[in-house]
């Protein structure tokens, strides 16, 4: 399965998730990007693009405006594949606390087995 992870500039959020579930779950195949051009290029980061939204069976963002920015430019031709995880931008790479909730929002056996 090809799962695509999105959230503002692919430095934190989309960019930890990617990582972790490569390594968590190699069976799939990960990607990452960002949906603000303006950060995106001050970043350096990966920006996204509709050939991405197209590779993905699944696509993950962490806020309700991400969804809202990708029907901007495409209306509703990928919603069908886009869930929102809900995990506001105030975590750092690989910040303990996200890689935590990302691990209880996939796999809350996982997490059973850390405790």
């Amino acid at each position: 399965m090809n799962i695509l992870f999105l959230c503002t500039v692919n430095v934190q959020r989309s960019k930890t998730a990617e990582e972790l579930f490569r390594v968590l779950y190699p069976e799939n195949a990960y990607k990452s990007a960002g949906l603000s051009a303006k950060y995106v290029t001050k970043a350096g980061s990966t920006l996204c693009t509709e050939g991405l939204l197209n590779w993905a069976d699944k696509i993950y963002v962490f806020e309700q405006a991400h969804i809202e920015r990708i029907e901007q430019y495409t209306k509703n031709r990928y919603v069908h594949k886009v869930t929102n995880l809900d995990i506001p931008d105030e975590y750092c790479y690989f910040q303990k606390e996200l890689v935590l909730m990302l691990i209880c929002i996939f796999s809350p056996a996982l997490i059973t087995q850390l405790h």
